[in-house]
């Protein structure tokens, strides 16, 4: 099946090569983050992999008001298009309201809607006319071949710059489940579809900074699954010292070993874009 490419930077997402999503889950203090930025860059740069760098200035969906949210939109921002212009990476970044998108779109080159708003029609119809590339998260709660409803309201607002990403399923009881068969559907709609691997192994219900809080045993299996079912992004959340990470510290991961989990991935993914060239 045809789909668009959606250009971001130099990288054409969605023209058959793997393209990486990476950085912690949240900014922190800015010299952590210009340290993740520099060793996420050099793995992408050794392993030829275009890298789109993220993190959230914002995160509205803790679960208690003492843990971190950020340090907020115009102070995030800030961090970010200093990474943007020390590194020469392109940005994503995640927004929670309609108001935040004019000043987000000044940094960022993709906007991002989390998963629990992908449904939120004047976000989505904010993000769209920003004339930025968007990304739009598949919630939780959502059958994947419904993700056309947020695209089409994307559309019918002036954009085709649209990507979608996967992040499992929550069926009420703190766990997220992987369902393959979602990529399939997700591809029919036509757009670049991304893995968010990391997300898939948080459980709810348990603060992130505890172990029991993400399964990272689970990443190398699902991760190669979704690969070989034909992502065109994989999507990863990445720190230098996980356990003291301020957001997701059980399900990030280690900076140090980021490398030799891809590595696995392109070899799955030569041998998925050889298989669509035979087509």
């Amino acid at each position: 099946m045809n789909k668009r490419t959606v250009k971001v930077g130099n990288i054409e997402c969605g023209n058959g090569d793997l393209f990486l999503i990476a950085g912690p889950c949240v900014v922190e203090d800015e010299s952590l983050m210009l340290k993740a930025a520099e060793g996420i860059k050099k793995i992408a740069q050794k392993l030829k992999l275009p890298l789109i760098f993220k993190a959230s200035f914002q995160k509205d969906n803790r679960s208690a008001l003492k843990f971190y949210h950020g340090p907020g939109l115009s102070k995030g921002l800030a961090i970010l298009a200093r990474i943007k212009k020390e590194f020469d990476l392109p940005l994503i970044s995640d927004v929670h309201y309609p108001q935040q998108v004019d000043e987000a779109k000044e940094v960022l080159d993709v906007i991002q809607i989390p998963a629990y708003l992908c449904m939120q029609t004047e976000l989505v119809v904010a993000a769209a006319r920003s004339k930025k590339a968007i990304n739009i998260k598949h919630g939780q709660f959502l059958a994947p071949e419904n993700m056309a409803s947020p695209v089409k309201k994307a559309e019918e607002s002036g954009s085709d710059r649209i990507m979608l990403t996967e992040r499992g399923y929550t069926f009420g009881y703190n766990d997220l489940v992987l369902d393959p068969r979602s990529f399939y559907h997700l591809n029919r709609i036509g757009y670049p579809v991304i893995f968010d691997v990391t997300h898939c192994v948080r459980r709810y219900g348990i603060p992130s900074a505890d172990a029991r809080g993400g399964s990272r045993e689970f990443l190398p299996v699902i991760a190669r699954a979704g690969v070989a079912a034909g992502i065109d992004g994989l999507f990863v959340e990445t720190h230098p010292e996980p356990s003291v990470a301020k957001c997701d510290a059980a399900s990030q991961i280690a900076l140090a070993d980021l490398e030799e989990f891809i590595k696995p991935l392109l070899e799955i993914h030569a041998v998925v874009k050889k298989e669509r060239q035979r087509g």
